[in-house]
């Protein structure tokens, strides 16, 4: 699916034949587009360069070579390129899980497991996380805690995604592609400059119809969406030994792929009260369940504007390397939803979130190449959420307030890291992070559909966090690397405005051990690890009508094993395979939330809702982690009619996924494939191309979400196919 919440603009083209991510490792791009000398794949995965064969952490890189042109068009679309990651979405939140370790709370100050970092800057709005990937160099997700280096809240691992700076050389490009159900994309990228000061700008543009008929309406744009955004940087030569780089990004979307809702179907019975009061109602009530269908009379929508600006220096010292990250956002979203789903108007809901954002990071890297390495920082970071309100209707009614609920939210961190070499082959790392995380100004007001009362605080809550990393390293041949580390994260504590409670939500902790294996040379790349979590307290999250339901589960464990392979088996042939075994199961969790719909006549008014209640969820599976990923891609490159063609396909599969922590919810095992051809005449300039997604039209949901209305799905997009055009200058 096409969804852009609110991107942050990167520069450039992209997208991708959706194909080889593990053959980035034989590729020679760094992680700053750069190709160094030995043709291996440069990562900043401990904030200093380095191989990423040497780096003792399971990752997936993606250089910009892997992404091309197809559909890999926003930072969600690499799950398909990366074992054990998912993108799943919780109306227009967006949150990454790796290897089981995610979350579903959206709420005011929630935050997410899984850090996005975008040229070095922290992104930590799920609703505005699956941006457009413009003019990238590498996207490399790191997996597992990163409790040390990255950010905040890195329990499951962290995403980094590198663009390319403004430059001297004057360039630019130009795209349209057009595709199935009037998708259209029109993007544009100049650079120029001198050796003190360049500049570039890139635009975007694109719309469509969605793949939604309203059966209800007869409309085929209840899903259609439109956005724009810009994105212009400056990079300024100070000295020598400085420089300054700013970027400022526009971003602003209209879009309600993931809020145009239908109904989950059970056992032959749609679960939507609207179904279950047709029989009540003259004429009876229409619920769409069938994929591309949707029944709402009220429509639905999702709007949003970000601005971002960015300062980043850096300054050469010698002895080592200082650079300081600022960075200020300005973010909005407004959301409409139908919450039963149905052709009667029994209860839609409009709300407004805002957040302005700052984060401040100063790091110290060392320079040369001598036996000690170490890079220490801090890191500073302030989020004022509000939900401004939270409107519902009644039965067709008018507007009237729900709710009102906000938090002001700050994170102080230090930390080091430093590895020191001894006997030539020995590496031993060794990593601390301090950080408080404060949250105050909480609080929720009810309106008169909750019952009035007024404004009620929440008490501030306050905790300091010490997470600690070690990791012994043996390099038997310059080829190869074995390693085992022990890790520590946290994910903060937070509060339930959304809940309409005063009763704080305990920290997440996690602490992981992995051992591993990378070997890169002649072509060839290989990668396996194995991994245990012992991961306590998680916070887990349904929604009851306009309520957050929040709780911690007790404990969890995981462990599994991931493989990664890449071949360059000739100058015109690649293949690369990958695959991830995840066993994520409760160890114990006792209030398990679930919902059940009540079909009594006893049920008085409350017939057809569904009603929470809590079970026994120990040993099950946990939520979004499943079992087995995988996927296989090959690229062919040939002479032909005086240019170049290539031919390229990924195949992705997916195993079951429970969506919710009671396993009432599932989405059976689901492959995705993705091909593209496209030819690039002699001088380089010009391509064509041709490409197509789900070409199996594989069906599967991609977010099945129960409530008090109805249990709310949206499906996987069906198979699309398009033509593109770029052109170089």
């Amino acid at each position: 699916m096409r969804k852009a919440s609110q991107q942050v603009m990167m520069t450039g083209t992209v997208a991708a034949c959706g194909l080889i991510f593990g053959a980035s490792q034989a590729v020679a791009q760094s992680a700053e587009g750069t190709t160094s000398a030995d043709t291996e794949i440069v990562v900043t995965a401990q904030r200093r360069e380095e191989k990423a064969k040497d780096v003792p952490i399971t990752l997936t890189t993606i250089t910009a070579d892997s992404l091309g042109n197809g559909d890999v068009q926003q930072l969600s679309d690499i799950a398909k390129l990366t074992p054990g990651l998912r993108f799943d979405n919780f109306g227009g939140f967006a949150q990454p899980t790796i290897r089981g370790v995610g979350t579903a709370v959206a709420a005011s100050g929630a935050g997410s497991n899984v850090g996005i970092y975008v040229d070095g800057f922290y992104a930590p709005n799920p609703l505005s996380n699956d941006f457009q990937l413009l003019n990238v160099s590498s996207v490399t997700v790191l997996k597992g805690p990163q409790g040390t280096l990255f950010g905040r809240n890195s329990t499951g691992g962290a995403i980094q995604v590198t663009t390319t700076d403004p430059s001297a050389q004057t360039r630019g490009l130009a795209e349209v592609s057009y595709g199935r159900y009037n998708s259209q994309r029109y993007q544009a990228y100049v650079t120029t400059g001198t050796d003190r000061i360049a500049f570039d700008l890139a635009g975007l543009y694109r719309k469509g119809d969605g793949f939604v008929r309203n059966i209800v309406t007869g409309s085929k744009k209840d899903a259609a969406y439109d956005a724009w955004s810009i994105r212009a940087g400056v990079k300024l030569k100070v000295s020598e030994t400085a420089s300054l780089l700013f970027r400022y990004t526009h971003a602003d979307t209209d879009d309600p792929t993931y809020t145009a809702y239908n109904s989950l179907v059970v056992n032959g019975v749609v679960q939507s009260a609207g179904a279950a009061l047709s029989p009540l109602i003259p004429g009876g009530v229409v619920a769409a369940s069938e994929r591309g269908e949707v029944s709402a009379t009220s429509g639905a929508e999702f709007n949003s504007k970000v601005d971002t600006f960015q300062l980043t220096g850096e300054l050469d010292l010698g002895f080592g390397t200082l650079r300081s990250y600022s960075q200020y956002r300005d973010e909005s979203s407004l959301s409409f939803l139908d919450l039963d789903g149905s052709s009667l108007p029994i209860f839609d809901v409009e709300f407004l979130i805002t957040d302005k954002i700052f984060t401040q990071e100063l790091i110290l890297t060392s320079q040369g190449s001598g036996p000690l390495q170490w890079t220490v920082g801090g890191f500073y970071f302030s989020d004022k959420n509000r939900f401004r309100y939270l409107d519902g209707f009644v039965a067709g009614g008018p507007r009237t307030l729900v709710s009102r609920s906000q938090t002001d939210t700050t994170s102080v961190a230090a930390f080091a890291d430093v590895t020191y070499n001894f006997g030539e082959k020995f590496f031993l790392t060794g990593g601390l992070r301090y950080s408080n995380d404060k949250t105050k100004n909480g609080g929720f007001f009810l309106g008169p559909l909750a019952g009035g009362g007024g404004f009620v605080p929440i008490p501030e809550i306050s905790n300091d966090q010490v997470t600690p990393r070690v990791v012994l390293r043996y390099k038997p041949s310059e080829a190869s690397s074995v390693y085992a580390s022990f890790t520590r994260g946290h994910k903060a504590a937070i509060l339930n405005a959304g809940g309409f409670s005063t009763v704080p939500i305990a920290p997440e902790k996690i602490s992981a051990f992995e051992v591993g294996y990378k070997y890169a040379a002649r072509g060839l790349s290989f990668d396996l690890s194995g991994y245990y979590y012992d991961y306590k307290n998680l916070q887990v999250a349904s929604y009851n009508g306009t309520q957050s339901l929040i709780t911690n589960a007790a404990n969890s464990r995981v462990y599994g094993v991931e493989g990664q392979l890449a071949y360059q088996v000739t100058d015109h042939f690649q293949f690369n395979l990958a695959a991830a075994y995840t066993d994520a199961k409760y160890n114990r969790f006792l209030t398990s939330p679930r919902f059940d719909q009540c079909l009594v006549p006893a049920c008085g008014a409350g017939f057809g809702l569904f009603v929470n209640s809590t079970v026994d969820a120990s040993g099950f599976r946990m939520a979004r982690a499943p079992e087995f990923t995988g996927n296989v891609g090959a690229r062919y490159e040939t002479d032909l009619a005086g240019g170049k063609f290539a031919l390229s396909g990924n195949l992705a599969y997916t195993s079951k996924i429970f969506f919710d922590t009671a396993q009432q919810f599932s989405t059976d095992g689901y492959e995705l494939l993705s091909m593209r051809a496209e030819w690039t005449d002699r001088s380089d300039r010009y391509t064509l191309a041709v490409y197509g997604d789900n070409i199996t039209d594989s069906k599967y949901y991609n977010q099945i979400l129960p409530g008090q209305f109805a249990v709310q799905t949206v499906w996987g997009q069906p198979v699309t196919w398009g033509v593109s055009a770029r052109a170089k200058f």
